[in-house]
């Protein structure tokens, strides 16, 4: 049938309409037809007749297919396909689909889900339905960055595209949009850093960009009232919220700082807060279980530390906390299991609890596992007011343990039996300086190595190498394989390094290697800086080893010894044999200070 066709068919039954309705314009209904053709007929719009009077019968209208007009004009349209529906053919043009859209000029409520669109935005089509206030889009196929048309839309309240394919950065002229209250892109490929104008944007409430590839730290948050920034890889500082803030969810990024009590203690409105699955450490604010509003409150997954109270109060609206896999000792405070319909999970830390049912490590894996990521303990902490005392004991403690291990080994010499092998002790921070190697001549000698400008060797905390590689990004990788990576860095001292990651077994042995290329030291060659090790919360097993070289520029030794001069080959001076050095897979030649980085070969 003829377009020509069906505006006659309009025209007949709209004779039938009760007297005083007012029908719908024929242009709007034909646009309403031609969608439903462009969507393929699909069968969320079975209902819809040649003879559908969309503003005033209502028999064609279901839950997932409906339209709303006032007067003779469509001002809501309302398509909500199956969950899971397939791409449109490709035959399919969203061009032409926001272009039959936009002959509906007082639409001001849109909803077009689960219905296979794709295609990316027409920034150019859409800008003409001025009068659009709420756009759900959500669950298609839309591709490509948000549009620069959308800032046109000045009556815009709402904009959800959740479950798409849109990429690209968040942009900044989004605070061109005055009226902007929730912007929801949960679940698509935005990436980069947030804009830092998300602050100029005061009718901002909800914003949720959950399941991207968002990085950085996040801007101030000031004027929102829920953020969902959850599985992205944002960090490492916690963001400066707002006193009206009701949700909080930041669970699986790379947050690595502490939480700001003060500022949380102030969120009077706080109804949920989850930052599970970061890197977050520190103590843990008990005062965020007595928050009157808060409902939901989960830190699992994290190394906060601190000793709770048995004693401690909580909100009468808490319904849900999850505690699991920290480092926190003490008892769990008895509000939490006084009251009936309470879900509270707090296995895996080291807690005085009852139940058997949530298993709890022992004291001391708490306290070394905050050793290891740089935490001082909160019974060691000082007043400030005593800073230079504490100094003093640290010095104290490291002499005596210093001499205590030289007597040791001056014992053991005198000893028939043969000498044990040489233990490095395996930390993962340089918070604390004292290594505690087993041989006190070792030490001796990294410091005499020191002296002669070959750096000493010392443990770096994982902290440290992530500030080094920029979170370990792909732009600082120079090469892998089978048993991990190569990436280049700096430290914060400006150092610049080669780090080496490997993959560790639970059956593999390291311990030999690392002394082996710890001793592996001469003013003409590169030398290993340090390690880190990084460690399984649960089982307290290693998952990554970390190697730090120095970094060297000018190619190769392979290349230096063969690049020629006047046709001879260029002479190096160094020593004529010396031993190999581990480098994960296999062993490769010992690169010279002056000319190159480590390369394994």
């Amino acid at each position: 049938m003829g377009d020509h066709a069906l505006l006659i068919l309009l025209s007949v039954a709209s004779l039938s309409l009760l007297p005083g309705a007012m029908p719908l314009q024929p242009s709007q209904a034909w646009s309403l037809f031609k969608l439903r053709q462009l969507l393929g007929d699909p069968p969320v719009l079975g209902t819809w007749r040649n003879y559908t009077d969309f503003c005033y019968g209502g028999d064609y209208k279901t839950a997932s297919a409906f339209v709303e007009c006032y007067e003779d004009s469509v001002t809501q349209l309302h398509i909500m396909g199956e969950p899971g529906a397939r791409p449109l053919p490709t035959t399919f043009s969203i061009d032409a689909f926001f272009t039959t859209l936009s002959r509906l000029p007082d639409l001001k409520v849109l909803t077009l889900t689960n219905l296979g669109l794709w295609g990316p935005l027409p920034g150019g089509k859409i800008s003409r339905l001025q009068k659009l206030e709420i756009v759900n889009v959500s669950s298609n196929y839309l591709y490509g960055e948000l549009p620069r048309g959308l800032s046109q839309l000045g009556s815009l309240q709402t904009l959800v595209a959740d479950h798409n394919m849109l990429g690209g950065k968040l942009p900044g002229w989004l605070k061109d949009m005055p009226l902007l209250a929730v912007l929801s892109l949960r679940n698509n490929t935005l990436q980069g850093t947030l804009p830092e104008s998300l602050k100029d944007m005061p009718s901002l409430r909800s914003l949720v960009l959950a399941s991207n590839n968002l990085s950085g730290n996040l801007p101030e948050l000031s004027n929102l009232q829920v953020i969902d920034m959850a599985n992205n890889a944002l960090g490492p500082k916690f963001p400066r919220l707002g006193r009206k803030v009701a949700s909080v969810v930041l669970a699986g990024n790379k947050f690595s700082d502490g939480l700001p009590a003060d500022m949380l203690a102030s969120c009077y409105l706080l109804e949920r807060l989850d930052v599970s699955g970061n890197r977050f450490v520190g103590p843990f604010p008990a005062a965020l279980l007595s928050l009157p509003s808060m409902e939901y409150l989960s830190i699992a997954g994290n190394r906060f530390t601190g000793r709770l109270s048995g004693n401690a109060s909580c909100g009468e609206n808490l319904r849900f906390v999850d505690l699991s896999s920290n480092l926190l000792t003490g008892s769990l405070p008895g509000c939490l299991l006084a009251a009936p319909g309470k879900t509270v999970l707090f296995s895996a830390n080291c807690l005085s609890t009852g139940d058997d049912s949530q298993s709890q490590h022992p004291s001391p894996f708490c306290r070394n596992q905050a050793l290891a990521v740089g935490i001082v303990p909160e019974q060691g902490r000082k007043k400030s007011g005593a800073k230079a005392g504490v100094v003093a004991v640290i010095v104290l403690v490291g002499a005596l343990v210093v001499s205590a291990a030289v007597v040791f080994v001056v014992r053991k010499a005198r000893l028939p039996k043969a000498r044990p092998a040489r233990r490095l002790v395996e930390h993962a921070s340089s918070a604390y300086p004292s290594n505690l190697l087993a041989d006190a001549r070792y030490i001796s000698q990294t410091v005499k190595l020191g002296a002669l400008g070959i750096p000493a060797y010392r443990s770096f905390s994982l902290v440290e190498l992530e500030a080094a590689t920029d979170n370990f990004q792909v732009s600082s990788l120079m090469g892998q394989d089978a048993h991990g990576q190569m990436y280049r860095g700096r430290l914060s001292n400006g150092t610049p390094v080669t780090i080496r990651s490997l993959k560790v077994n639970k059956s593999q042995s390291f311990t030999r290697h690392i002394e082996m290329i710890s001793k592996l030291r001469h003013r003409h060659l590169v030398s290993a800086l340090g390690h880190c090790f990084q460690y399984n919360l649960d089982d307290s097993t290693v998952t990554h080893l970390y190697l730090v070289f120095e970094y060297v520029h000018n190619g190769n030794l392979r290349g230096r010894i063969s690049r020629k001069r006047n046709g001879r080959p260029e002479a190096v001076v160094g020593p004529k044999n010396i031993d190999r050095h581990w480098c994960g897979q296999g062993h490769s030649v010992p690169a010279w200070r002056d000319h190159t980085r480590p390369v394994c070969e």
